[in-house]
């Protein structure tokens, strides 16, 4: 078994598809277009762990109206690139019934364990789930019945890492999103 390759190996030939001031201005507008939205109903907004955790307290910051805070967990990843079953980690302790949901995560790229999620919220009886992603994966391999209700930035089909998603568990916290190069 081979160790996985490092960040600093690959990121000088890696393109830096989106800086930080670009997503800083996509956040910003996420945050508005959540508020109106909202239009002046509280929601409970649930940060979708690990890759959503940059972007939903930037994102958090720039909504006004007024969160109840809580998170996700669930993966197929397990620090594979590929994805498998779903695994649970954490479900939310705040209740969900009769309430607007703000799912925010990094990505949406398949959109297999974002879908479960979501559903995963609908079964607990909230009224509506808004999904706010950070990204989305240009292609259509997207799964049947999910879409991203806000989005900041599109990126290629290509392996991305940095704000929050993770080039074999390492670069989360760099503050732009670059791709490998083919």
């Amino acid at each position: 078994m081979s160790a996985h390759p490092l960040l600093r190996d690959v990121l000088d030939s890696a393109q830096l598809v989106h800086g930080r001031a670009a997503l800083d201005d996509a956040i910003a507008r996420m945050g508005q277009r959540i508020d109106e939205s909202l239009n002046g109903e509280s929601a409970v907004f649930l940060s979708v762990m690990q890759g959503g955790l940059m972007f939903a307290g930037q994102l958090a910051l720039a909504i006004k109206t007024d969160l109840l805070f809580d998170y996700i967990h669930a993966t197929r990843y397990r620090g594979e690139l590929t994805g498998g079953e779903l695994h649970w980690i954490k479900k939310p302790d705040v209740a969900l019934a009769g309430r607007i949901v703000i799912l925010a995560d990094d990505i949406l790229d398949e959109g297999y364990t974002l879908r479960a999620i979501r559903n995963y919220c609908l079964e607990r009886g909230a009224k509506h789930v808004l999904i706010a992603v950070l990204c989305r994966k240009d292609h259509d391999r997207t799964a049947a019945g999910i879409h991203a209700d806000f989005c900041g930035v599109d990126v290629p089909d290509k392996y991305v890492f940095g704000f929050g998603m993770d080039f074999h568990g390492q670069g989360r916290n760099l503050p732009g999103i670059y791709a490998l190069e083919d």
